[in-house]
């Protein structure tokens, strides 16, 4: 089993991205995507500076990978995604159907990333048809479909030539508009958000008035800009017997702003040497996990919101 870590989704200083990559390559992880993903408004690494980063980047022994926008809204964004797509030293993360269609019709291959729909066998086959190598899988499928889909595409003849890779560590992308909230959030236009982001590295939380638990509202969503995330941590960390189990070859861990490298190095030490048969207490107690507010109901078949507490390796 493999480590990924994902792309940045959220603006940090131009600074702060170099430290925070500099950092990711000492750790035992396998793959790291580079670029913005959510907002072409965020200039504090354009373009060739993304390129310039995933060359020097190539040199450290990890698989690198440059990720596209998920939205595409204005001409300057596809003239933007078709540099990146024929420039790219390495491997393309599309994450819009627009990159599909530029790095397929220059022969390119890549990978699906969690914004493009895939949820069966069959859309997997038109993808690896035009030359996808991997798939990350939606947040929201469960883990039983997951199996199907893998199960379908073996004997579809395709299965063992693609990558699976599961979204396992992070606040979830759930969706993408094209209003900014964290502008709206500060009554401001869209066109003047005066890059409003960058002063929350780790998104702004967005509580309910529902209810309450011991005085304190619950996060609902995280605001990130455009995008619009989970407002607990998923985790799925202690499930990789199970993924192991039904053919997933890669866990990605989402970067936040503090304590990445912890998660990546806990994950790599019970992936080695470590027993499938452990159960989820155990493996939880190797993980030493760092979020207290975690969810991971969309995995288990529930509201995505929900924590389950059923064993690591149960069925």
């Amino acid at each position: 089993m493999k480590i990924s870590v994902g792309p940045i989704y959220y603006y940090w200083p131009r600074q702060q991205v170099m430290d925070f990559y500099q950092e990711i390559i000492q750790t035992p992880v396998d793959v790291i995507y580079l670029g913005e993903t959510v907002c072409a408004k965020r200039r504090e690494l354009r373009s060739g500076d993304w390129l310039k980063l995933a060359e020097e980047l190539c040199d450290s022994g990890k698989k690198i990978v440059l990720s596209t926008l998920t939205l595409i809204e204005s001409r300057a964004d596809i003239a933007a995604l078709k540099k990146l797509c024929s420039q790219s030293p390495c491997l393309v993360e599309a994450n819009d159907m627009s990159a599909v269609q530029i790095l397929a019709d220059n022969n390119l291959p890549f990978v699906a990333g969690p914004s493009i729909n895939i949820y069966n066998a069959q859309a997997l086959q038109v993808l690896y048809q035009k030359g996808m190598q991997r798939w990350v899988m939606p947040v929201e499928i469960m883990r039983q479909n997951l199996d199907g889909i893998l199960k379908q595409a073996m004997t579809m003849g395709f299965g063992d030539k693609i990558e699976t890779e599961v979204f396992s560590y992070g606040k979830l992308p759930l969706a993408y508009s094209a209003r900014c909230f964290t502008a709206r959030a500060k009554n401001l236009a869209k066109d003047g958000c005066q890059l409003s982001c960058m002063d929350y590295p780790d998104g702004l939380p967005l509580h309910s008035q529902e209810f309450q638990v011991h005085g304190e509202t619950p996060k609902l969503f995280t605001i990130n800009g455009i995008q619009t995330q989970s407002g607990q941590c998923y985790n799925l960390l202690d499930q990789w017997p199970i993924m192991h189990k039904i053919g997933v070859d890669i866990m990605r861990i989402s970067p936040g702003s503090q304590g990445t490298a912890d998660v990546i190095r806990q994950l790599s030490s019970a992936l080695s040497g470590a027993s499938a048969d452990l159960s989820r207490a155990q493996i939880n107690s190797q993980l030493k996990l760092i979020a207290e507010e975690q969810c991971n109901g969309y995995w288990y078949g529930v509201p995505g919101m929900d924590s389950c507490a059923g064993l690591a390796g149960d069925k």
